[in-house]
């Protein structure tokens, strides 16, 4: 059986700041990943790292038990959605589609047309003349375009509306289920990505700090809400992510297998993704 990414021991810093702290992740085959995080977390150096962009300090990233670092014959099982930058501006993106079939094998041009439709991308327009949203169609149909197993996103909807956002997100769930590539998406729209992703990957100030499946991660994510002394008596030996106190409302956000259903003068209430993330990253 292939063993997927593996991200052992990963150290990086720039200057005197820890972008990445000892990072230990694997990406499994046939999987769609969310990694979250706060602005300056170090999820794009995570991405980056993993796909020989830039080298880590310390560590390392196999594919198949194989390190990526400067090989390209694993590199090509990668592929990253690439910033706006890397696009030749003046260049057409019929000429942009047609160039990076060339560089890219697997690259699927009849999907590529068949989805620059769906989104009304017109090919006969200049990179540099794209709005910030059709820049990022752009993207999201090279990336989609290209079939290879692990397949990274990093912030894909910038500048998109919410019928386009849609429309992303239906496109991305029909190809993971024709091609069973990884997805790995990084955004900072967690509430949208929540129905999408199977495995959540929470990176704070360099570390890792939540690394399993979504359903399992939101089973055990609870607000208690009562009063303090009850609730403390309780919550004293559980993973208290967050307390929040006004008046003579108390509340505790908490990671727990734990059924407080039964007991009385206490409410119960399961966190979405989005708001835990609020409250393992404040």
């Amino acid at each position: 059986m292939k063993e997927g990414i593996i991200v052992e021991s990963v150290f990086k810093k720039y200057g005197d700041i820890n972008a990445l702290n000892d990072i230990n992740i694997k990406l499994e085959y046939g999987t769609i990943y969310g990694i979250l995080g706060r602005n300056g977390a170090g999820k794009s150096t995570l991405i980056n790292i993993i796909s020989n962009r830039i080298f880590s300090d310390k560590g390392r990233v196999s594919l198949n038990g194989i390190s990526v670092r400067e090989n390209d014959l694993a590199l090509q099982d990668i592929y990253v959605m690439s910033e706006q930058k890397y696009y030749p501006p003046k260049m057409k993106v019929k000429d942009l589609i047609y160039w990076t079939k060339k560089f890219y094998p697997s690259f699927d041009l009849e999907y590529s047309k068949e989805i620059s439709s769906l989104f009304d991308l017109n090919w006969n327009k200049t990179v540099e003349s794209l709005s910030t949203g059709y820049s990022s169609i752009l993207k999201i149909v090279i990336t989609l375009s290209i079939n290879v197993p692990f397949v990274f996103l990093d912030e894909p909807v910038l500048g998109l509306d919410i019928n386009h956002r849609d429309l992303f997100y239906k496109s991305l769930m029909k190809r993971f289920k024709d091609c069973k590539n990884t997805f790995v998406i990084s955004t900072h729209l967690i509430e949208e990505l929540s129905d999408i992703i199977e495995k959540v990957i929470l990176i704070k100030q360099g570390k890792v700090l939540i690394d399993e499946s979504k359903d399992t991660l939101l089973e055990r994510a609870r607000k208690v809400t009562g009063s303090k002394e009850i609730i403390a008596n309780y919550i004293k030996n559980e993973d208290i992510i967050a307390t929040e106190n006004s008046g003579d409302i108390y509340k505790a956000y908490l990671l727990t297998n734990t059924d407080y259903s039964d007991i009385k003068d206490i409410t119960i209430e399961k966190l979405g993704l989005q708001e835990l993330f609020l409250k393992l990253t404040n």
